[in-house]
């Protein structure tokens, strides 16, 4: 089906913005509201407190209209930010087809973010029968994940953007044809949260059947470890660039930049190095992706960030039917994550990770970049929503959905 026909029977004056109940839902709905539209959030029962009860539209007793609230946003009636919640048992629940009629009716555009990959067993069906528009690509989604047969290390070298050198496997034999002889980051699947990766580091095989042999022993990483994805070790300052590429003006957008918080690497950063050679006698080291901190880079580095950008948009683009069949590429925000280095005199941008989609950190908006474009600082959600109000508005909404 193609955008305007999922959009048969809408109101278009009347949308509704959804998401699911997580990752960046919060981030999503706050920007539509900021843009006039009502929200609705698809949550997991026994994880639906966070969008039914405590950020729930409300009215807002005590808070009246004055300079801060308009200011702010708040129009001194209410507070809150998701105006609905429907419960399903577990998110692939959104695709009963009442759920999905409850989101027709409420004439939703839904943006989807990384659960819509990891918490479906089966992603076709979100592909094929999920009959509500969605804000951004259908089908780039599943590129992310290193199993496909196409997926983000390929869109990558295709837009011509530097990578570490992966240690891959033949297709034929499943060996690999170089062996490691450097530090690499193995990007193992944890045991108990398959979806979660548990890196570790190996600096040659020895280390690495060592390491991998002993988190499986202890539980910490699944069966087929040595299956994952092997990378060369890049050392520099992490850095995700957050960008938005707009159908409607044909720009690319830095929205802003963040770092990752991981469990337990932080804490270990906090300690002397005396702390750190006792505390690991007894607590595993681990990178486990546990938030975001906002953070900038200099000037002079913005330019080469753009560029990666234009190019990695630009690949999108020339993408076969097969693997985008809308042929827009990517749609509104993404994120190439990676790390600036520093090699002979000059700094250069590795990129290791993709998000082709909302990446999940609203702490974006703390950053300046947006603010330097538009005059104030503004989140992704903001930005997902000012996007959608000047497609009604230019009658153009079919550009941004699939």
């Amino acid at each position: 089906m193609t955008p305007l026909d999922l959009l048969q029977g809408y109101d278009l004056k009347h949308l509704t913005v959804g998401v699911l109940g997580g990752h960046s839902g919060l981030d999503v709905c706050h920007g539509a509201k900021q843009c006039g539209f009502k929200t609705v959030c698809v949550a997991r029962k026994g994880r639906e407190k966070t969008y039914a009860k405590y950020f729930r539209t409300r009215p807002a007793e005590g808070i009246h209209s004055n300079e801060w609230t308009q200011d702010n946003g708040v129009n001194g009636e209410s507070i809150g930010c998701i105006d609905e919640t429907i419960l399903v048992d577990q998110f692939d629940g959104i695709l009963d087809p009442k759920v999905q009629q409850k989101l027709r009716n409420m004439n939703t555009i839904f943006v989807h973010n990384r659960y819509f990959w990891v918490y479906f067993k089966d992603f076709s069906k979100v592909e094929n029968d999920f009959n509500v528009p969605i804000f951004g690509s259908r089908t780039l989604l599943k590129l992310e994940e290193r199993d496909q047969p196409y997926n983000q290390y390929d869109l990558l070298k295709d837009a011509g953007i530097r990578t570490p050198k992966i240690y891959e496997r033949s297709a034929v034999s499943g060996q690999r044809s170089d062996k490691i002889d450097r530090p690499v980051l193995v990007k193992a699947a944890e045991a108990k949260r398959g979806y979660e990766r548990a890196f570790f580091i190996a600096t040659d095989e020895k280390s690495y059947e060592a390491i991998g042999s002993k988190l499986e022993k202890e539980g910490k990483v699944g069966k087929n470890w040595r299956e994952a994805t092997i990378e060369e070790f890049v050392v520099g300052a992490p850095v995700n660039f957050n960008f938005f590429y707009s159908p409607l003006t044909k720009e690319l957008e830095l929205l802003g930049t963040d770092t990752r918080r991981q469990t337990n690497l932080d804490g270990f950063l906090r300690m002397t190095a005396e702390q750190q050679a006792l505390a690991l006698k007894y607590v595993p080291l681990k990178m486990i992706e546990t938030g975001h901190i906002a953070c900038t880079v200099k000037e002079s580095i913005l330019e080469k960030a753009f560029d990666l950008g234009e190019k990695f948009v630009m690949a999108t683009q020339k993408l076969p039917k097969k693997l985008d069949p809308s042929g827009k590429g990517i749609i509104g925000p993404f994120a190439l994550q990676g790390a600036v280095v520093a090699e002979d005199g000059k700094e250069d941008i590795v990129i290791f990770d993709v998000s082709l989609r909302i990446p999940g950190s609203p702490g974006t908006f703390s950053t300046p970049y947006s603010g330097y474009l538009y005059g104030r600082s503004m989140s992704v959600g903001e930005r997902v929503g000012m996007e959608l109000r000047n497609a009604v508005h230019q009658n153009a909404l079919g550009e941004l959905l699939t």
